[in-house]
């Protein structure tokens, strides 16, 4: 992976846009590997079906990899296995 890359899931509608990649990690959504182009699909793992939301990103704990959602679905996004969680937004200073 490198930035600038899209990916499609293999088992729903998610995309997403490689913002961030450090490590050479394979990014996952519904349980299968993310592709280029979609093709052959395979099911929908149910361990990986909490969903993706448009505009939101997408890290892994370390902060190695993050992925923004360019198109919805109902696969979650995983690294290696290990799903990706919200990144939070910062929070902005007081104005006092």
């Amino acid at each position: 992976m490198k930035a600038g890359t899209k990916l499609k899931s293999a088992v729903c509608d998610t995309e997403v846009m490689v913002i961030k990649a450090v490590s050479n990690g394979v990014a996952e959504c519904g349980g299968a590997a993310m592709v280029a182009e979609r093709g052959v699909s395979s099911e929908l793992d149910a361990a990986f079906s909490s969903g993706t939301i448009m505009g939101k990103r997408y890290v892994d704990d370390s902060g190695t990899v993050e992925l923004l959602c360019i198109k919805p679905g109902k696969g979650s996004l995983a690294l290696n296995g290990v799903a990706l969680k919200v990144k939070d937004a910062k929070p902005l200073p007081s104005s006092d």
